[in-house]
């Protein structure tokens, strides 16, 4: 292995570990043989035996993690604590955390000797989400155990490394009960500042995604612990068994600054061997030794195989999809507005206090079944080119169409099955039509379908207990099309799923509900087939499907507070809640422009894809609403789409009150950092984080062809703003030099 250059005689300095057993306050870790944890509030707990204890690594920094310690308490629920630190000069402050019921953070503290402070946003995500390093395969419940994953995952803050820091005070969340979201806090680490030019290597991985120039991609972390500006790194992967085919280049890195690389190798062999990742500039270098696993071998039907799989880059970098929920529910179309999903209209019939059952008696009568609603679902005005046409119009990079929602009905010709939409209804196979006028109009998207796991009411497995019947009299009501008498799960619903992978060669799966399944054995030969074909491509899937295999995790209306390093996607309808069209609600209810574009732009800032929905009517026409609310997205995404697209999340901070920052992903061409303001700014606009700016660098306007005016003033970056440009969301460009 040839030797790194010795350009850089300034070490870099290791991370500190801080102890806080001192602020313990909360017993979240349990034993076989000691239950007394009880992390959430309503006994939950993380198990002893799934987690490692002492000295651990995640994402490339190294904590002291309490693991199976004896301590009664071994993390902190964030009430506003302040807590002392080692007195130094630190770039960054690194945690290892939790929530429970739900993401929760808030706004940390630096307090440093002269007595002022800065502050960072710090959160974590769901303990139940499955999306940190840290990771264990089920918990403890109060009577036992749940089989489920929970992970602890990673924050960090930015510390301004010119003022010595002295404290650091924790945001304020609620205390763990149960039903409230609480942040705990298991470890905290400092990465102090180094002297002169000083270059890190951390986490540096083999992946299984497909880089652009064919192979396989090794990921690092490449830090600047300097002091001073680090300028044309390139990153290159070392080791028998593979030679570098794309290195990696970071143009530009202020003191503390990070990038995620991508860098592309063939493997000529297959295997796990030693290899290390090395970055180096003029002035700096460094390496980090790793174990890569060269070859992406077949998948098999087990946890450990699946986990390698992980969302591809072309997901990563798209940000943007549609979601379609369409099916008999589009028929009746009814709920109260802003209450609860239309699409489950069937599963509201049954209860004699919601709304739709009184509904649904005055409009249609208490004799007339759900599945009356077939012969009404015609899709007589569906036209697949004009919706592709649609959503490329606006501006999304994917789609993902209800092949079955929970009702059953399958918008495709399902041979394990009568009830789809080529042997009832429309009699047309709907979800082929509209992959292939995506295939012929619009090849650059991609193409997605959502399958629902259970069925509320089929007879063989019925979700909601029970088989169809008539919610007044309790009769007995037919579930039309369905071959009954089978294994729900051998003989239907994963034979269902091997029909859309294998006949419709999708881009996306999107499981919902998980439940009973064979997902192992399905997501192994769909992994497989997009793998081994004449040209390989990368397919995804999310978190849904009832088992642990994941590539990304989908809160529904709602998004995280801060950045999640594992992938996510947040998912709502534009009807203020539902995904499937609802006749109740008015126009005046649904999302405007302006709330779809700080969405979209707020979930990129963190990491997250925005998958938004729309509910076309039973016909195939799409409410008129809706395609208004995605063309006047397409028409900031012409102007403004470079920074959503291909970028990913500032290191230092996601948001800053209004402000949003993302930055190009490394190796792009045309490098840049960018804040968005979601409100309009002023004649200027002042920003109060440490932005990666260099005197010489030029800061535009996106959608105004001049430089813009731009100083410093107390720390704070401030910008001279032109009157007259823009709407939605204001996209400041600064151009790396």
């Amino acid at each position: 292995m040839t030797p790194v250059p010795a350009v850089s005689a300034a070490p870099a300095p290791s991370p500190i570990t801080v102890p806080l057993t001192q602020y313990f306050d909360n017993d979240g870790i349990d034993t076989a043989s000691g239950r007394t944890g009880n992390f959430d509030g309503s006994g939950y707990a993380f198990p002893a035996e799934g987690l490692p204890s002492g000295q651990v690594t995640a994402d490339g920094v190294p904590y002291l993690f309490p693991g199976n310690s004896q301590a009664e308490n071994n993390n902190v629920v964030a009430l506003g604590q302040r807590i002392e630190l080692p007195r130094g000069r630190y770039l960054t402050l690194h945690f290892l955390l939790a929530s429970s019921y739900g993401a929760a953070g808030g706004t940390a503290t630096v307090h440093y000797a002269d007595g002022s402070s800065t502050t960072g946003s710090v959160s974590g995500p769901d303990w139940y989400s499955g999306s940190g390093p840290i990771s264990a395969p089920f918990r403890y419940s109060p009577g036992g155990t749940d089989q489920h994953p929970v992970s602890i995952g990673t924050s960090q803050v930015w510390a301004d490394p010119q003022r010595e820091a002295v404290g650091v005070t924790l945001p304020v969340t609620n205390p763990a009960v149960e039903g409230k979201s609480s942040l705990h806090v298991f470890a905290l680490s400092l990465q102090p500042v180094g002297k002169g030019s000083v270059i890190a290597v951390r986490g540096a991985r083999s992946t299984t995604k497909l880089p652009r120039v064919g192979g396989q991609t090794i990921e690092a972390t490449v830090v600047n612990l300097g002091d001073q500006w680090l300028s044309n790194v390139s990153v290159r992967a070392e080791g028998l068994g593979l030679v570098t085919l794309a290195p990696a280049s970071v143009k530009r890195l202020a003191p503390g600054e990070e990038a995620r690389v991508r860098i592309g190798i063939h493997a000529y062999r297959t295997g796990t061997f030693d290899g290390r990742v090395v970055a180096s500039s003029a002035k700096a270098s460094a390496s980090q030794d790793a174990r890569f696993t060269l070859g992406v071998t077949d998948y098999q039907a087990t946890d450990a195989s699946l986990a390698a799989h992980e969302s591809p880059y072309w997901f990563d970098d798209a940000k943007f999809g549609i979601f379609i929920h369409w099916g008999l529910y589009s028929v009746p179309a009814w709920s109260p507005p802003g209450e609860q999903y239309a699409e489950w209209y069937w599963q509201w019939m049954q209860d004699p206090a919601n709304a739709v059952n009184a509904y649904h008696a005055a409009t249609y009568g208490k004799d007339f079944s759900y599945d009356q609603f077939i012969q009404q679902f015609t899709a007589s005005k569906f036209d697949p080119e004009e919706w592709v046409r649609l959503f490329e119009a606006a501006g999304a990079k994917y789609y993902v169409l209800t092949s079955k929602h929970h009702e059953g009905f399958a918008l495709w010709d399902s041979k394990v099955s009568g009830r789809d939409s080529v042997d009832l209804g429309p009699k047309r196979d709907l979800v082929k039509e509209l992959f292939e006028a995506s295939r012929k109009y619009t090849p650059g998207l991609k193409n997605g379908l959502y399958f629902s796991m259970p069925e509320w009411f089929n007879p063989d497995n019925p979700w909601s207990g029970h088989g169809p019947k008539n919610p007044w009299t309790g009769a007995a009501e037919p579930y039309t099309g369905y071959q009954a008498g089978r294994d729900f799960v051998r003989d239907y619903q994963a034979p269902q799923m091997t029909e859309l992978v294998n006949g419709y060669d999708p881009d996306v799966i999107w499981c919902d509900i998980g439940g009973a399944n064979d997902s192992r054995r399905v997501m192994a030969d769909y992994f497989n087939k997009a793998k081994n074909r004449a040209v390989p491509k990368d397919v995804t899937v999310d978190d849904r499907c009832g088992i642990p295999t994941h590539d990304y995790t989908t809160p529904e209306y709602a998004t995280y507070p801060n950045t999640v390093v594992k992938k996510w996607e947040a998912s709502r309808g534009l009807d203020p809640r539902s995904y499937g069209w609802n006749r109740a609600t008015p126009d005046s209810m649904y999302m405007t422009a302006d709330e779809v574009i700080d969405t979209l732009v707020d979930t990129t800032s963190k990491n997250g894809n925005f998958l938004l929905d729309i509910g076309p009517r039973a016909d195939g026409s799409i409410p008129e609403i809706m395609q208004q609310r995605l063309r006047e997205t397409g028409a900031w995404l012409r102007t403004n789409g470079e920074s959503i697209y291909g970028t990913t999340y500032w290191s230092r901070m996601a948001q800053q009150g209004p402000l949003r920052f993302t930055v190009t992903t490394p190796g792009r061409t045309n490098e840049a950092f960018y804040i968005t303001s979601l409100v309009q700014p002023g004649s200027q606009l002042v920003v109060d984080a440490p932005v990666p700016l260099k005197d010489s660098d030029k800061i535009t306007l996106l959608g105004h062809d001049r430089p813009l005016n731009w100083t410093r003033s107390g720390g704070k970056l401030v910008v001279d703003v032109p009157q007259g440009v823009g709407q939605h969301a204001w996209v400041f460009k600064v151009a790396l030099s």
